[in-house]
């Protein structure tokens, strides 16, 4: 498809650099509602009011790693250089890709060293080498520790990755270590959040859970690639970026279950959808999967896994517009992005939420 027809206009006002407070009383755009129209306006706080009892709520649990990391560039006796990293793929067990701001201050062999000034301190120091410079600006660096010492090391000097069209404007504070993370975190590994799930509250879960809604987890680490839009003219040229992802044996049992019942899927997040859909077969059936996946969802794809998608408002040309698209329809995810421009609503990884039904058949 052409890459053209997932474009749209932006304002710049309409990117949300903090969260709403509370958590669900971000805004919520429903679509395709049986009962609601094409479009109707809510909060997330209105959820249980759109789902019923037997409902399965799908969440992931990845938990976002401090992998924004500032360091000094060592070359020798030469002068040092400040270089930003943003950590975004694990390759080895000391071994991380990263983008470099700016990656022109880097060549392969030059050590970099993070973490506070004058500390002598292994929770206040770590250093790596670049051992590859590749495409894009990224590079990839051998850590002096590995392993679980390697986590602790990052966990002490890394930030919060915020997004770029966050942290370009400013700086991560220490109430984004609490904001940009879900309330399901529990397993590290992700280098930006599953933002679907950041609308959660405590009481928000409680009214579910005394409703029927049931909630079961799986896991994707998500990568940066997430925020990149496409830039090839054509759908079918776009190479899609890998996310590890698993989706347990018991997880598999609970949802299939729940289908064979008739009850409703409900992915919280483009992740959780996308993880479900790597695990399903053609014949419906959710499978134990573990691994990498890249899957890719234009529209034309059958979903096999999931009834309902909950998750926020993606970049224009991005993968996540196009997946959105192709869950609900091309023609009623431009109405509906037209409205949320039109009204007001905050996109992206801090903004408010759409609850997304299945395209009307018309629309697929």
């Amino acid at each position: 498809m052409r890459t053209d027809l997932f474009d749209f206009e932006l304002p710049e006002s309409a990117i949300a650099l903090t969260p709403a407070r509370p958590r669900d009383a971000a805004r919520m755009l429903v679509v395709n509602a049986p009962d609601a129209g094409l479009l109707h306006d809510a909060r997330v706080r209105d959820l249980p009011g759109f789902l019923r009892s037997g409902d399965v709520l799908v969440v992931n649990d990845t938990r976002v790693i401090p992998a924004a990391l500032e360091g000094v560039r060592r070359r020798g006796d030469g002068p040092s250089a400040r270089v930003a990293f943003n950590l975004i793929k694990r390759v080895g067990d000391d071994r991380w890709r990263a983008f470099a701001r700016p990656a022109k201050r880097l060549i392969e062999g030059d050590r970099v060293e993070f973490g506070h000034e004058g500390s002598m301190c292994l929770a206040g120091r770590l250093g790596a080498r670049v051992v590859a410079k590749l495409d894009a600006g990224e590079v990839e660096l051998a850590f002096d520790f590995s392993g679980a010492m390697l986590d602790e090391a990052i966990g002490a000097v890394g930030e919060m990755p915020l997004p770029p069209y966050i942290a370009l404007k400013r700086a991560a504070t220490a109430e984004d270590k609490l904001s940009y993370q879900t309330l399901f975190a529990a397993r590290d590994g992700a280098v930006a959040a599953p933002t679907a799930g950041l609308h959660f509250t405590d009481a928000l879960l409680t009214e579910l859970s005394a409703i029927g809604v049931t909630r079961s987890t799986v896991t994707l680490h998500v990568g940066a690639g997430t925020f990149l839009p496409v830039k090839v003219d054509d759908t079918d040229a776009h190479v899609m970026h890998s996310e590890w992802g698993e989706v347990s044996a018991a997880t598999a049992d609970v949802l299939n279950a729940a289908r064979a019942r008739g009850r409703r899927i409900v992915a919280v997040g483009t992740t959780a959808l996308r993880i479900l859909e790597s695990a399903a077969g053609d014949d419906g059936r959710i499978r134990a999967f573990s691994g990498e996946t890249s899957i890719f969802i234009t529209p034309g794809y059958r979903f096999r896994a999931v009834d309902l998608v909950m998750t926020n408002f993606h970049l224009p040309k991005s993968t996540l517009f196009m997946l959105v698209s192709a869950f609900a329809g091309l023609d009623p995810m431009r109405a509906a992005y037209a409205h949320a421009i039109a009204s007001g609503y905050r996109f992206y990884s801090y903004g408010d939420a759409s609850l997304l039904f299945p395209a009307p058949p018309e629309n697929r």
